[in-house]
């Protein structure tokens, strides 16, 4: 049994059909073995707060039930206790407001989710491998 302070990847997707995309594309690389799935805005913030250790990377949806991912981005940015985690918006809009939005709360990178598996399943392995294995965070 995994304790929350074990989380390298917090998840927070609504969309189980994303969610299952994201969790293979992550396997697929060996990238998932500590990833956490909150399936809105609330529980996302929840279990960050109980969490041991901060999440290496938050990759946040922003179309998200009970609050929405940019509350959760306004709320981790300015909470001392996860501020420097990185995150990373993974999400369908492509409205300029919203990532506009997103840079000025303190995202560390916005992507637009491409339509198709492959591209999907490539551009979420990539995040993986930079935030997981290639990023080189503060102590």
């Amino acid at each position: 049994m995994m304790t929350q302070g074990e989380i390298e990847v917090l998840l927070v997707e609504d969309n189980p059909s994303d969610v299952e995309l994201t969790l293979r594309a992550l396997q697929k690389r060996n990238l998932a073995n500590r990833v956490v799935v909150a399936r809105d805005g609330v529980e996302a913030l929840q279990l960050l707060e109980r969490a041991e250790a901060p999440p290496k990377v938050v990759l946040l949806d922003l179309k998200l039930p009970k609050l929405n991912g940019l509350e959760v981005l306004r709320r981790m940015k300015s909470d001392d206790r996860t501020r420097r985690i990185p995150v990373v918006v993974l999400t369908s809009s492509h409205e300029e407001p919203d990532v506009e939005e997103s840079y000025r709360l303190g995202v560390n990178s916005y992507i637009v989710k491409p339509v198709d598996f492959e591209s999907f399943a490539s551009a979420v392995a990539e995040v993986g491998l930079y935030w997981l294995l290639l990023n080189h965070p503060p102590e």
